[in-house]
């Protein structure tokens, strides 16, 4: 009688032991998944960021490309303008 409670007893502590461990691991699982939720939540607004900025991107890519060819033909008037300015400089200092 007394081998068998003592077997009812280990197996009580054995039981309980397993309960608290599976109250454990559900609290940590539940975390977990919550950590998951929030990193999920996270990854789609970086997303959404990175799909914004590369469009930000391009468009700024073409519009340089464009105002490249603008500043080209506005540098050559520059030149010119200081070209024709050297000359008048050349013509005074001859007379």
């Amino acid at each position: 009688m007394a081998d068998t409670r003592t077997l009812v007893a280990g197996l009580e502590h054995k039981i309980l032991k397993l309960i608290e461990e599976n109250n454990r691991l559900s609290k940590t699982s539940a975390s977990q998944a919550e950590t998951i939720r929030k990193m999920n939540e996270r990854l789609e607004v970086l997303e959404k960021t990175n799909v914004e900025l590369s469009e930000q991107l391009n468009k700024k890519i073409i519009a340089d490309a464009f105002n490249s060819e603008h500043e080209i033909e506005e540098g050559r008037k520059r030149v010119q303008a200081l070209m024709r300015e050297i000359e008048h400089c050349i013509s005074l200092v001859n007379k």
